[in-house]
């Protein structure tokens, strides 16, 4: 197949002023460069498209591909994953991972729980933020957990999001409202183990690939998976392979399962859950728009840890989009 490899690079977006935070979500080159080695040698034609300009430019001089491998952040706004596969929806021309409008729905943290929660699935109690007078909607009892509404790569993530004040809350919230122009999320705090679950497939056919625990590091910033620990894994956190003979791995295997059929993901992509005090694990949030860095990304440091090679996984998730480039038909 001609596939088409459509990325927001880091370094792109920095060269034109935008900060470490603003781009902490987007793709270095080796990323590209491994997806269209990968391409190459399971027999594809890899073509470098861009970011959402290049693929509108690219498609208005008539270039098409038989699918398109999708790794877009995009930016600005809460629907910025969704723009890639809009666009690529109108010249009905197939694509890796989620649709719009899933994508769209699983970057709204509370929407996302809503959906979830609605399936059957456990996750904390949840208020979203908007003003200070939603504070009265956090109704549940302390600690709490703040954090932006639609944002990855745990940004706007520090030891000061787990709070016991009603004080401190409404002054977090107040600063994370200015600094990140969207509402904040506040959850019952999980003070419980971490686990991230990697997933292939769509549907039914989705499975669990493995599932890592975040341990922190002595170096770590404390009790939480924070942006400045995500940005700096390599000396903050081990991400350790664990397996369903541990219980608690067992039910976050299966939670995690059912909140990717639950909310249409497709291809690959992560489920991140946190444990009560009593060790039950419960649905926090999903990528279903996952890094794919070789080395430093959870999905395929998952594949390394059960011995599938980044080829193989890559294989994985083109294979599982592969049936729906036969189910459109592209227009010219």
């Amino acid at each position: 197949m001609r596939i088409g490899l459509t990325y927001d690079l880091r370094s792109a977006y920095l060269s034109l002023g935008y900060s470490l935070e603003d781009t902490a979500e987007f793709d270095r080159e080796e990323t590209v460069d491994s997806i269209a080695s990968a391409c190459t040698q399971l027999g594809h034609q890899p073509v470098r498209i861009g970011n959402a300009r290049d693929l509108v430019n690219k498609l208005a001089q008539g270039e098409r591909w038989d699918l398109v491998f999708n790794i877009c952040e995009g930016l600005p706004g809460p629907a910025r994953e969704s723009q890639v596969p809009s666009i690529l929806d109108v010249y009905g021309i197939p694509y890796t991972f989620a649709d719009p409008a899933v994508l769209a729905l699983c970057l709204n943290k509370a929407w996302t729980k809503l959906v979830v929660a609605n399936a059957g699935v456990p996750t904390p109690a949840h208020a979203v933020i908007e003003c200070a007078a939603d504070l009265a909607l956090v109704d549940f009892p302390a600690p709490w957990f703040a954090k932006p509404l639609a944002e990855g790569t745990g940004k706007g993530i520090t030891p000061i999001s787990v709070i016991n004040d009603m004080e401190v809350l409404a002054s977090v919230s107040a600063d994370l409202l200015v600094r990140y122009r969207q509402p904040v999320i506040v959850e019952t705090y999980l003070p419980g183990r971490e686990f991230t679950v990697s997933l292939l497939g769509t549907g039914a056919d989705a499975r669990v690939l493995g599932t890592l625990e975040i341990v922190l590091n002595a170096s770590a910033e404390p009790g939480v998976y924070s942006y400045i620990n995500k940005e700096e894994c390599e000396t903050r956190v081990e991400y350790r392979l664990v397996h369903p003979d541990d219980p608690q791995v067992a039910r976050s295997e299966e939670v995690a399962l059912a909140s990717w059929r639950a909310l249409g993901a497709r291809d690959g992509g992560r489920v991140d859950l946190r444990c009560d005090a009593d060790g039950m694990p419960s649905f926090i949030e999903v990528n279903p728009l996952a890094g794919l860095h070789p080395e430093h990304s959870d999905l395929p440091m998952t594949a390394t840890a059960i011995g599938m090679s980044y080829v193989d996984l890559i294989h994985a998730i083109i294979e599982s989009a592969q049936p729906r480039t036969a189910a459109v038909r592209q227009v010219a």
